[in-house]
């Protein structure tokens, strides 16, 4: 990496324009037909972009568009959102908990809170407090899932949510169970071991290439995020350009990197099929691996996205030809651990303890592999969304899917299969840069002249 200096910045001074400027956050509903604008803007310190895209990530919005800038000591973000339907948020209510949501982030300091830990968006109507938390990484295969949720069932737990993601023939989970006995958290020190010692046992243990981890996690994390630092721990993003390979390179993202040098950027162009949560992904990623994001512009208004950051290291360094093909395959592999591979499942039933662990088993007994799970509790039902292949990666059989029917009774299982992906953007970084790097300089000077507090790219 290239050190580049930049000017210092006294932390009390930073503190005292947090208390001096307080966060403001503007709702804009009238200057677009589309979309409701959203306008962020205080003190500037590390992370805080991540905040405020997962906040509205949380809230199941979808930014079709951004502009972000924050050099020096002040942060400006414009976010285009819409609603799940598309179209933009007319409900006062929404648009007073975007307020009220990006408000209260603005306002704590230090690492990002979690929106997802909170009642109605993860456990049910319980606190994540009266939980405990798995975590757990592994070599993944055929029926893992249901060899996981067997042993937690024995063990008389109940799994209230989880969510599985697997990328490259690694495998990351977070469960949260309560003990069948008292409906709380597993306080028995001897039962957390023992349910440690049997889950290391299915995730591969000694004989995983990279060592197979299982943990309860004290502190309380946003798990999405947590599921990339789980992946990215595990170093899933190596031998990306192989599986790639393997998967005939149909839907593999555009990374280009370009170092500005005399600005002292280094700036990192990503160009792939659209899809929920993208922007969170690889903003996620930039922040994790300790990369500052001084501007940035984001537009996912068609099937294909494209997002272009200037970024530099927190220690101050742009990126060398090492640092290029890392940024690069970590960019990939958090853009595909979240990809619907396989036949979308949707199941809702009463919730029951083993309930997970028979449904995954009939999918382990029919041939089925889970390659991303979300399993949530509502009150006492259980909601869950799997996405199955065959064994060996082949198109789920619609006879298969209509004999687990049968077998399950009761259970709604609807099917929703993927569209399939368009044909990836065509590798025209040059043009597009330059393209982005106009728009993006107009809009900048266009926030100056609106009167938004602006500091000048140095």
């Amino acid at each position: 990496m290239e050190t580049r200096s930049w000017p210092y910045f006294d932390p009390d001074y930073e503190r005292n324009g947090t208390r001096n400027n307080p966060p403001r956050v503007v709702i804009d509903n009238d200057a677009y037909d589309d979309a409701t604008l959203v306008k962020v803007d205080s003190a500037n310190r590390h992370g805080i972009l991540l905040e405020v895209v997962q906040a509205l990530t949380d809230l199941e919005l979808t930014i079709t568009k951004a502009y972000i800038s924050s050099d020096g000591g002040w942060f400006m973000d414009v976010f285009h959102v819409t609603g799940q339907d598309g179209n933009k948020i007319h409900n006062k209510k929404i648009l007073d908990d975007i307020k009220q949501t990006l408000e209260v982030k603005k306002r704590r300091q230090g690492s990002c809170a979690d929106l997802k830990t909170r009642p109605e968006q993860s456990v049910g109507a319980k606190s994540v407090t009266e939980h405990t938390a798995i975590e757990l990484t592994g070599t993944d295969r055929p029926g893992l899932l249901s060899e996981v949720s067997a042993i937690l069932t024995t063990m008389n737990c109940n799994v209230n949510a989880a969510e599985i993601w697997t990328h490259n023939m690694r495998v990351a989970c977070m469960v949260y169970v309560t003990d069948e006995e008292t409906k709380g958290p597993i306080k028995n020190a001897k039962k957390l071991d023992r349910i440690k010692e049997l889950l290391l046992q299915v995730m591969g243990g000694d004989d995983d290439r990279k060592g197979a981890k299982t943990d309860f996690p004290a502190g309380v994390t946003h798990t999405e995020r947590r599921l990339h630092q789980l992946m990215f721990a595990d170093r899933d993003y190596e031998d990306c350009d192989q599986m790639s390979r393997n998967m005939g390179g149909q839907s593999r993202p555009i990374i280009t990197v370009q170092n500005c040098n005399e600005r002292g950027y280094s700036v990192v162009t990503v160009q792939c099929r659209d899809r929920p949560k993208l922007l969170f992904d690889t903003v996620c990623t930039l922040t994790d691996m300790q990369f500052v994001v001084f501007h940035a512009s984001i537009d996912s208004s068609t099937t294909n996205a494209v997002q272009e950051y200037y970024i530099r290291h927190i220690d101050g360094c742009t990126l060398d030809e090492r640092g290029e093909q890392r940024i690069k395959k970590c960019l990939e592999a958090a853009i595909e651990r979240r990809s619907n591979e396989g036949l979308r499942l949707e199941l809702c039933t009463s919730d029951r303890v083993g309930l997970l662990s028979d449904v995954t088993r009939i999918f382990r007994e029919n041939g089925l592999s889970v390659t991303r799970a979300d399993v949530t509790t509502r009150g006492d039902k259980a909601v869950n969304v799997f996405y199955v292949t065959g064994a060996s990666g082949d198109p789920v059989d619609m006879k298969t899917v209509e004999a687990m029917r049968q077998e399950m009774g009761h259970v709604i299982l609807e099917v929703k299969s993927p569209c399939a992906p368009p044909p990836p953007p065509e590798p025209e970084a040059k043009k597009l840069l330059t393209g982005l790097l106009k728009s993006s300089e107009r809009f900048f000077y266009g926030l100056a002249n609106l009167g938004w507090r602006s500091t000048p790219i140095t």
